[in-house]
């Protein structure tokens, strides 16, 4: 009886590796060329910029060039295309530049690019010297938004304005699991490994949809466009090089030192960042303004672009 119980667990065990390995092999996706991807996706006022070895920042430019320079910096596996609803509304006061960050949308990185918050700072300001930007305000979102902070702090003399949406910084305290899936795979080197490969468009449906409050936002396009962007060559082994906790860096002592004057937003309902954290921002930096809009959620740039822009414009209008 013994004998037969334990083929049976045989047989149950090498059943369920086949099953992985199928779900594997069908989900398997390789790299799309680079030059594919930029005819796809690339419109004539975006450009390139190589900013270091192997490093080819890619970036839209809207607005006077002799305007003022806001610098649009997106987050964790997103693109600066979800900035497209901002720059309608702030590009005739501002040259509104939305920048790819390495191992995002059609910036290229060299190989063993590390995502780390401090090296996107150093990258960022390396960016604003090509374009010629030796004074900018900057915003960010999520991910973006810590790189934002970061920036305000480590060059004072440059960043003139600062705009956190939902923002990155603050170790999280919550005990309970992300509502993505992919960010819960994320903690583990084999659920890096898995994300490297594959094509993660399921996966990039089920993180967004829980993001925002208007589930209706992330349509077909929006997935599709996520998905193979991060299938421009290398991605992939950057976007899973280091967790997002690794920009968790935030402490009310640092950003006391903050100079630029602050504006924060976020959405009462988001489920990756609580607005927690962005009322210990504006608590933290001298004089800060807090926004909360009521019904959104992690991505207010999507989910209420014009009236989220509307509240930016004034508030940097008022910087100038």
């Amino acid at each position: 009886m013994l004998k037969i119980l334990s083929y049976a667990v045989l047989v149950l065990l090498l059943a369920l590796v086949a099953l992985v390995a199928i779900a594997w092999w069908s989900l398997r996706a390789p790299d799309l060329p680079a030059e594919q991807l930029e005819r796809e996706f690339q419109t004539p006022n975006e450009r390139h910029v190589e900013v270091g070895p192997g490093l080819r920042l890619h970036y839209r430019d809207e607005g006077a060039a002799d305007a003022p320079v806001l610098l649009l910096l997106h987050g964790y596996g997103d693109s600066y295309a979800t900035w497209e609803g901002w720059s309608p509304v702030l590009r005739d006061q501002w040259r509104v530049i939305s920048l790819d960050l390495p191992g995002h949308g059609l910036t290229a990185a060299p190989a063993g690019f590390i995502l780390d918050g401090n090296a996107l700072t150093t990258i960022v300001l390396g960016f604003a010297d090509k374009i010629g930007a030796k004074r900018f305000a900057v915003a960010g979102n999520s991910m973006g938004g810590g790189v934002a902070w970061k920036l305000a702090l480590a060059a004072p003399e440059r960043v003139q304005a600062l705009v956190l949406v939902s923002a990155a910084g603050w170790p999280s305290e919550a005990t309970g699991a992300s509502p993505s899936l992919a960010f819960r795979l994320l903690q583990y080197q084999w659920g890096r490994d898995l994300l490297a490969s594959i094509d993660n468009r399921p996966l990039i449906k089920q993180g967004l949809t829980a993001q925002v409050h208007d589930k209706a936002l992330i349509t077909d396009a929006v997935i599709d466009r996520w998905a193979r962007y991060q299938r421009y060559p290398g991605h992939r082994d950057v976007l899973m090089s280091a967790p997002p906790a690794s920009h968790a860096t935030a402490t009310a002592e640092r950003l006391a030192a903050v100079k630029a004057p602050t504006l924060v937003l976020h959405g009462d309902d988001d489920p990756l960042i609580p607005v927690e954290h962005s009322r210990r921002f504006a608590a933290a930096i001298p004089g800060a303004k807090l926004i909360v809009y009521p019904d959104v959620g992690h991505l207010p740039q999507r989910e209420i672009p014009e009236r989220s822009a509307k509240d930016v414009g004034e508030f940097l209008a008022a910087q100038r």
